[in-house]
Formats: structure tokens, C-alpha cells, sequence
């Protein structure tokens, strides 16, 4: 595990926030992600939440330079193989089955798995796994519960999403536990239907200027 953790690691450290992406049409994938590398957010998850997902993930990897694209909102075996073959160097899910770990045990593409709860997180400590998705934050208890986790369970690293904004991600960037914050307001409907790709690469720029 320490191999694929240090993997996953290098790509939540490239910046503070990773985009969260829901994409309808898959010709908007390229100049979308092009926008948020463009404004420094190159570790991009698209979930696999719509049909054009899975098309959406392999053009982004095969058409965006210096885009690291994985795939979210990953629920079983099958999933994770589909991801994978389309071109996904991550995979995220929201919770953990024994079927998913499975398939992330015989893969070399790093799992980020998802975890709510103190047992959820020592259940997949004992699989090997430091760094969890904490999902969805802001309704699991927040900023307030992953700090009240930091010491109990100590060594564990989280990327919190669900409910994070501008607004917030810095109550949980401040936090020892936390590597980054996952966040879909980077990408908002309204400028992916209306093209505007500079108001996301300006979005982009915001997000990254978290880390200072």
C-alpha cells in the first residue's frame, strides 16, 4: 500500500482543491479541464454520475497536457475497471465495499475511498489505507469533527468533500489532517453551459490561492 498511498498523495498535493466534476456533455470535458489546469488545479476528478462520464475521463486524459484525471463517485468492481481502462490515474469513491477494495488490491491505480464515521476510518486503517476521502463533510459534522479526529486517529490524512466552498475550505485546509478539499464550485453550471472558460480559470486561480 505504501506505494500506491505515496501515488495518491503526489497528486492531492499539486494543489488545495480538487475540482469535482459532474459533466453532461463530454465536448465540454477538454476546454473545461484546459480552463482549471490553465488556473493551476491539475488533479481533476470527474464522477461517473452521467453517460458521458466515462467518455469525459479518457478525452480529458488523452487531449489535456498537464491534467491528472481520475474518476469519482466509484460504487463497485466494475466501475473501477471502467475507469481505469478509460484512462483514470485516481479513483474516488463516496463510501467502501469489501468488492471495491478487492478491486483496488489487485490494481496499481491508488483508491481514494470514502469514510464518515471513527469506525469507517479504523475499518480501512486496518486495510492499509492513510488517506480517505471524509464524505459528505459539511452534513458528516464538519471543520469541528475531522479536528475532533485528529488526535484518536492520528496518521490519517483526509481530503473533505461535500459542502465546501470558498467560503469554508479554509477551516479544513487549516487542519493538520487535511491534505486538501474536494469542491465543485470551481466548475459551476452556469459558466460550463455558457463556455465561459476564463471565468473558470479565474475560479481555478482563487481555489489555488487557498494554499497561501
Amino acid at each position: 500500500m505504501g506505494t500506491k498511498t505515496e501515488k495518491l498523495l503526489s497528486v492531492l498535493k499539486l494543489q488545495p482543491v480538487v475540482p469535482v466534476l459532474i459533466i453532461e456533455d463530454a465536448a465540454t470535458a477538454v476546454p473545461l479541464a484546459r480552463a482549471l489546469v490553465a488556473g493551476g488545479l491539475k488533479a481533476i476528478e470527474i464522477t461517473m454520475r452521467t453517460a458521458a462520464a466515462l467518455d469525459a475521463v479518457r478525452r480529458v486524459a488523452d487531449e489535456v497536457e498537464g491534467a491528472v484525471v481520475g474518476a469519482g463517485t466509484i460504487l463497485n468492481a466494475a466501475h473501477f475497471q471502467a475507469a481505469i481502462d478509460a484512462g483514470s490515474q485516481f479513483i474516488v469513491s463516496p463510501g467502501t465495499t469489501q468488492e471495491l477494495l478487492d478491486a483496488a488490491r489487485g490494481s496499481d491505480i491508488p483508491l481514494l475511498p470514502g469514510a464518515a464515521t471513527a469506525s469507517e476510518v479504523m475499518a480501512l486503517r486496518e486495510e492499509g489505507y492513510e488517506v480517505l476521502k471524509f464524505f459528505p463533510a459539511e452534513q458528516a459534522g464538519g471543520a469541528a469533527y475531522l479536528k475532533a479526529l485528529s488526535s484518536p486517529l492520528a496518521g490519517t490524512l483526509f481530503c473533505p468533500t461535500g459542502g465546501i466552498s470558498l467560503k469554508n475550505a479554509r477551516d479544513y485546509l487549516s487542519l493538520p489532517n487535511v491534505v486538501c478539499v474536494g469542491g465543485s464550485w470551481v466548475a459551476p453550471k452556469e459558466l460550463v453551459a455558457a463556455g465561459d472558460w476564463a471565468g473558470i480559470t479565474k475560479l481555478a486561480e482563487e481555489a489555488c490561492a487557498l494554499a497561501y
